[in-house]
């Protein structure tokens, strides 16, 4: 009996122990079907989490995410406007295959290059892309080699584009990585969310067509998508659909929670008809996995208060040689796993005076930039602030007048003034020993003078005396 007891406590430590390890607690993976997936910051970088995400894949319509990239960011920078008249070309119809997304334009048709992006980012018009490549560029071919070049800018080491629109090529190629550093720097554009996150989009009537009304494909915004319905997301923002068979499924988009804003991108996914006759998607399910299981367990922690003082620095001519204590300008948070240990993040900084080498100096008001401090852990930066003085330093008039002494006196021509008067000094000693000296000598010399007088004279006197002596005179015969 003691026995049993003994092996159920055990077995129950046992499994207690399972429990509590700190694999069990470790924060589980999303379970994703598609080959290629990563979900992150499109703000900072960061990276929660990737699966396949360095895997060459075809890019299908997620191309056109670059082909608007590169376009608004030639009206931002006065290339063209979005009121621009722009004529398709016979090019227009370059690539095009017959069951591809179209907006229906023509040879020949006219529309403002505004309601040609909205084609591309919406309807997927593959013709639009066209339109715009040798609008934007001069030539399609041209326009490529601008995307290539933009794409090695952003970082993109495993992306090659062969045209604007995405049909398959066996030289067309990216990654899911490649294609969120893209996107992070596309949301960073009002006008490609504005264009992005619309639902439908009205483009007026042309020289050859009535006017066409755009439903937006991506199926997470639109409830009433042409071709994936079912996956309406209440927290996504934009994004943008691609398709081919040699691509299967692929979704890069955007979502935003109580002030979280993350994107994911999902590539490869695969599809399926459900027992009610309708399909499913492996790109729309595997996103919102990831978003979920993002929203459900992670949350924007503090991890450096903006109260913290940092360091402190030493102020010259400050009022009781106090410093200067350091505080972040802004509180650093992070967007972290909700039980994240937040004693593994380290803070290194830099204060400017101490880098250039040049002292501080009071007054110093509070709120004065005087660093930098960042935030990391492992390698990865969570975020940085400026380092402010956290209350004002007073300047003393004692060490100011001290100073202003001291840096006179530090001028080269009061140096040299100074060290000349020295000199002169110098000489003027020399030259009053010198004339101390002589002038004793000539005193000695004129005392040996009269001492010789004197006694040249005594001589004399007793000389005459002798002589007028009658004692001494000579008898006379």
């Amino acid at each position: 009996m003691k026995k049993t007891r003994f092996f159920s406590i055990f077995l129950l430590f046992l499994l207690l122990s399972t429990l509590l390890s700190p694999a069990a607690l470790a924060l589980e993976d999303p379970v994703i079907e598609s080959p290629s997936a990563i979900l992150g910051d499109p703000d900072s970088g960061s990276i929660y989490y990737a699966y396949g995400a360095d895997n060459q894949m075809y890019p299908a319509s997620l191309t056109k995410i670059m082909t608007v990239l590169v376009a608004v960011e030639a009206v931002e920078n006065g290339e063209a406007k979005l009121a621009d008249q722009v004529t398709a070309t016979q090019d227009s119809q370059r690539e095009m295959v017959a069951d591809g997304s179209t907006a229906g334009i023509a040879p020949g048709e006219t529309m403002l290059l505004e309601d040609l992006l909205y084609c591309a980012a919406l309807a997927s018009a593959n013709e639009a892309c066209n339109i715009i490549a040798e609008y934007i560029g001069g030539s399609i071919d041209s326009f490529v080699a601008r995307m290539n070049e933009r794409a090695a800018a952003l970082g993109c080491t495993g992306t090659h584009f062969t045209n604007p629109h995405g049909l398959h090529s066996d030289m067309h190629f990216t990654t899911a990585r490649d294609m969120f550093r893209i996107l992070s720097e596309a949301l960073d554009h009002d006008l490609f969310v504005e264009l992005f996150s619309s639902v439908t989009h009205t483009v007026p009537a042309t020289n050859m067509a009535e006017a066409r009304e755009l439903q937006n494909t991506n199926g997470l915004i639109n409830a009433e998508s042409p071709l994936y319905q079912g996956y309406l997301y209440e927290y996504a923002t934009a994004g943008k659909t691609g398709h081919t068979s040699a691509a299967g499924y692929c979704l890069a988009s955007a979502a935003e929670k109580d002030g979280v804003h993350v994107a994911a991108v999902v590539m490869g996914g695969s599809s399926w008809q459900n027992a009610d006759g309708s399909f499913g998607f492996g790109n729309f399910k595997d996103t919102i996995v990831l978003y979920d299981w993002l929203f459900d367990n992670f949350s924007v922690q503090e991890i450096l208060s903006s109260s913290e003082i940092i360091t402190t620095v030493p102020v010259e001519m400050s009022d009781g040689n106090s410093g200067a204590a350091l505080r972040p300008r802004e509180v650093i948070t992070a967007l972290l796993p909700n039980d994240v240990d937040l004693s593994g993040f380290s803070c290194s900084y830099t204060v400017y005076s101490e880098e250039s080498g040049e002292a501080l100096e009071a007054p110093i008001a509070a709120g004065t930039i005087l660093g930098e401090v960042t935030v990391s852990r492992g390698g990865v930066v969570y975020g940085s602030s400026p380092l402010v003085a956290a209350t004002g330093v007073e300047l003393s008039k004692i060490e100011y007048l001290r100073h202003q002494l001291n840096t006179v006196l530090d001028l080269f021509w009061v140096k040299l003034i100074f060290w000349v008067l020295v000199v002169c000094l110098i000489v003027y000693l020399l030259l009053v020993i010198r004339y101390r000296v002589l002038h004793k000598r000539h005193l000695r010399d004129v005392q040996r003078a009269r001492e010789l007088r004197a006694r040249a004279m005594v001589q004399t006197e007793d000389t005459r005396i002798f002589t007028e002596s009658p004692r001494l005179k000579t008898p006379q015969p």
